[in-house]
C-alpha cells in the first residue's frame, strides 16, 4: 500500500491497482487528486516489476466530474495561465498499458479520465457523460476529442449537445468501452485482464500500446510504417528471441524486458 491524500494503491503481483478515494465527493477530480494521479502513475511506469495498471473508483462513481468548487471562481486568465488540466496528460502518456475500470457515475471530467485508458471495463451500473454544457461550458480535458473517436462525430454530438448519461449497454455498443460486466465481478475482471497483460513481453506491450495510438493520429500509411519500424525494432530484442523459441518448444515465454 502507498500513502496518498486520495488514493489507495496496492499491488497485485505484477499489477498496480489505483482506486480513487473522495467518497464524500464522488471521487470528483481536483488538483489533489491529479497530483496524486501524477505521482502513482509515474512511481508505475518507473518500476519494472509492475507491467499493467487498472483504475477504479467506488460502486457509486467512476468519477463524478470535475470539481466545480474548484473552478467556479476561475477566469480565463487564471484557468489559461495555470493550464488547468493539462496535467492529466502525464497520466495519459505513461507508456504502460493501464486500465480503467468504471462502475457508477463516470461524468465530465471522469468520463474524459477513463478515456484516456488503453482499455476500458464497464461495469453494469456504469453511467457515462458530457454534462459541461448543463454548466455554461463543455469538456476541457479532451471529452470532445477522445469520445469523438470512440463512438463517432453524432453518437458525440448527442451526449455534448443535451448533456444525457450514457448506460454501460448502450456505452458497450457505441465502443466506448470493451465489455461490460457485473459491478461485483469489475475489479476482478479487471484485474485479470491486467495479469495477462502483464504477462506478455513488456517491451512488447509497450510498443503494442504504441502502435494502436499512433493509428488515431496519422494517417494509414504513416501508421503502417511505424507498425513496420517498431516490428523490425522488437525482433533485435531477446524477448523476441526467447518468445519465438518458447513457441517452438511449446512452453511459456520467461521474459526480460531486454
Amino acid at each position: 500500500m502507498s500513502d496518498y491524500e486520495t488514493l489507495l494503491v496496492e499491488t497485485h503481483g505484477a499489477v498496480t491497482l489505483v482506486r480513487l478515494n473522495r467518497p464524500q465527493a464522488l471521487n470528483a477530480l481536483n488538483t489533489a487528486i491529479l497530483r496524486d494521479l501524477i505521482d502513482a502513475f509515474a512511481a508505475y511506469d518507473a518500476d519494472d516489476g509492475q507491467r499493467c495498471l487498472v483504475l477504479t473508483g467506488s460502486e457509486k462513481a467512476f468519477a463524478a466530474g470535475a470539481d466545480i468548487k474548484e473552478m467556479q471562481d476561475q477566469g480565463f486568465a487564471q484557468m489559461y495561465g495555470a493550464n488547468f488540466f493539462g496535467g492529466f496528460e502525464k497520466v495519459w502518456s505513461v507508456r504502460k498499458p493501464w486500465i480503467a475500470a468504471v462502475g457508477g457515475f463516470a461524468l465530465g471530467g471522469g468520463c474524459e479520465l477513463a478515456m484516456m485508458a488503453d482499455i476500458m471495463i464497464a461495469a453494469d451500473t456504469a453511467r457515462f457523460g458530457q454534462p459541461e454544457i448543463k454548466l455554461g461550458v463543455a469538456p476541457g480535458m479532451g471529452g470532445s476529442q477522445r469520445l469523438t473517436r470512440a463512438v463517432g462525430k453524432s453518437k458525440a454530438m448527442d451526449m455534448v449537445l443535451t448533456g444525457r448519461m450514457m448506460d454501460a449497454v448502450e456505452a458497450e455498443k457505441a465502443n466506448l468501452c470493451s465489455k461490460v460486466v457485473p459491478a461485483a465481478d469489475l475489479v476482478d475482471e479487471a484485474l485479470k485482464m491486467a495479469a495477462t497483460i502483464a504477462g506478455m513481453a513488456p517491451l512488447a506491450a509497450i510498443a503494442n500500446k504504441e502502435m494502436v495510438n499512433v493509428a488515431f493520429e496519422t494517417g494509414l500509411a504513416t501508421g503502417i510504417l511505424f507498425e513496420r519500424r517498431l516490428f523490425n525494432g522488437l525482433c533485435a530484442t531477446e524477448d523476441k528471441k526467447e518468445g519465438m523459441g518458447a513457441f517452438v518448444e511449446k512452453r511459456p515465454g520467461v521474459w526480460t524486458g531486454r
